[in-house]
């Protein structure tokens, strides 16, 4: 009778363990959901790549936003690439490239206190950088800025009228320290190139900033005109805007524009 009571409490108390675990297994498991549900922000992902038809390395990072470009075509990751020119002297000129887009890499040296600039390179909502073919790093990059909330919120709307792009843009929650810029971006092309370290080689590009410009931000609403360069076509292009802090280079929020449609980041 004794040995019968005590398998009897002992199978109580197991029981009650059981039921105890699986009390906060079931706990854990909404504190995860939770926790998920929280970090699914409102956020966005300026990817800035910089990079060069004469260096050897950066195709492999040219594909990798390429290939992240094509995923992510309906969620508010922006690519922008940046083809820098002092790769031009060591025996093949980009055409894509501008001293407008080294100076910008340079810019980011000075406010991530590097020491020198590289290609390829990416930078991400202006606070992140690291080698441009690092998929793991730039995939994990992209996941953190959608799950943020950002502060501020913008709106563009952009239209071709004879000889130039037309942009409208609305924005809120930005700080006085902060700009408006405007890049106009050729989504593809491809370019033999015959000299230099990939000579022989035909390259493949998207999201080639064509040409950017400052947009000084008064009252928060107004328009911007950017001159269209050779070559340019409504159905190939797109107008994608950010709004950056001018002391630290963080990206406040970001939008894009194709022509007669407009996207924006919402806080």
């Amino acid at each position: 009778m004794k040995s019968i009571k005590i398998f009897a409490l002992t199978a109580s108390f197991a029981l009650a363990v059981i039921i105890l675990a699986s009390f906060i297994n079931h706990k854990d498991k909404i504190a995860l959901k939770k926790e998920s549900v929280k970090a699914d922000g409102k956020g966005f992902a300026v990817v800035e790549l910089f990079t060069s038809e004469g260096c050897s390395s950066c195709p492999s990072a040219d594909e990798l936003v390429a290939r992240i470009q094509k995923e992510n075509k309906d969620k508010p990751v922006y690519i922008l690439a940046f083809h820098v020119d002092y790769w031009n002297r060591l025996g093949w000129k980009d055409v894509f490239s501008s001293a407008d887009y080294s100076k910008r890499q340079n810019e980011y040296a000075s406010w991530l206190n590097l020491k020198s600039v590289y290609t390829p390179q990416i930078v991400v909502n202006g606070k992140k950088e690291f080698v441009g073919s690092e998929e793991g790093t730039l995939r994990n990059a992209i996941t953190a800025g959608l799950r943020a909330n950002p502060a501020a919120t913008l709106t563009l709307n952009a239209q071709k009228d004879h000889n130039q792009v037309t942009v409208t843009y609305r924005t809120d929650g930005v700080d006085k320290n902060s700009t408006l810029l405007l890049a106009l971006v050729q989504k593809a092309a491809q370019t033999k190139v015959e000299r230099g370290e990939n000579g022989g080689h035909t390259l493949s590009h998207v999201q080639i900033v064509r040409k950017i410009q400052s947009q000084s931000l008064t009252g928060g609403n107004g328009n911007a005109s950017i001159a269209l360069p050779e070559g340019f076509n409504t159905q190939g292009w797109e107008v994608i805007g950010f709004v950056q802090n001018k002391t630290n280079g963080a990206i406040l929020t970001a939008a894009k524009s194709e022509f007669g449609t407009s996207v924006n980041a919402s806080r």
